[in-house]
């Protein structure tokens, strides 16, 4: 239950993992009549479109009703080139208004993330907008899931993402994250303790 808190982070090692974990959660969002909006790399979306059909979506019919929706990168958090998260919090906002505007009750938002980060600068700003989304997501019942390839993050880094999530999925099972940090002291303590010449992918 997700209750006040929406925002929730998820580690994949695999695709099996991760469809194991999700396909339950898109599929009863569809047949809830609610909309499904997911951004994943270009490189992944056949594959993810095969694993809706084989769960038993209609993937062609709900994308024409815009009931499913599947962006990419570089059409959202990576539009202007580079991460923006002023950007984003503005995109996700509209992302969610639509699905209102459309006429389903809820939108499941589901966001592959690990592209966005890839140095320090784009590591803080991405931290700051993680913590800022948890404010903007009061004001919706809509819930995101933030998905990372573990493969592709540093321990710091995947660390550093589940305290700025409220909620995370372990194992397949959601629950509360007793690792959330307030976003102040967050981002003050990730502003004294790395430079720009790190990097925080692997």
């Amino acid at each position: 239950m997700l209750r006040e808190h929406r925002h929730v982070c998820a580690f994949f090692s695999s695709a099996v993992e991760e469809y194991d974990a999700l396909l339950p959660f898109i599929c009863d969002g569809i047949n809830c009549g609610q909309r499904a909006y997911h951004v994943l790399p270009s490189q992944h979306r056949d594959d993810h479109l095969n694993w809706l059909r084989n769960a038993g979506i209609d993937v062609e019919k709900t994308m024409k009703s815009r009931q499913l929706e599947v962006a990419l990168p570089e059409d959202t958090y990576l539009k202007t080139g580079r991460f923006d998260k002023d950007a984003m919090l503005v995109l996700i906002q509209e992302a969610l208004k639509a699905g209102a505007e459309l006429g389903f009750p809820l939108t499941r938002m589901i966001a592959h993330a690990e592209m966005a980060v890839d140095d320090w600068k784009s590591g803080i700003e991405w931290a700051e907008y993680e913590m800022r989304l948890n404010s903007v997501l009061t004001n919706y019942d809509d819930p995101v899931i933030c998905t990372f390839d573990a493969n592709l993050l540093t321990a710091p880094h995947a660390f550093d993402i589940l305290r700025t999530h409220p909620m995370v999925i372990l194992g397949g099972v959601l629950i509360e994250n007793s690792f959330f940090t307030s976003p102040q002291e967050f981002i003050r303590e990730v502003q004294s303790r790395t430079g720009p010449s790190q990097s925080y992918r692997a």
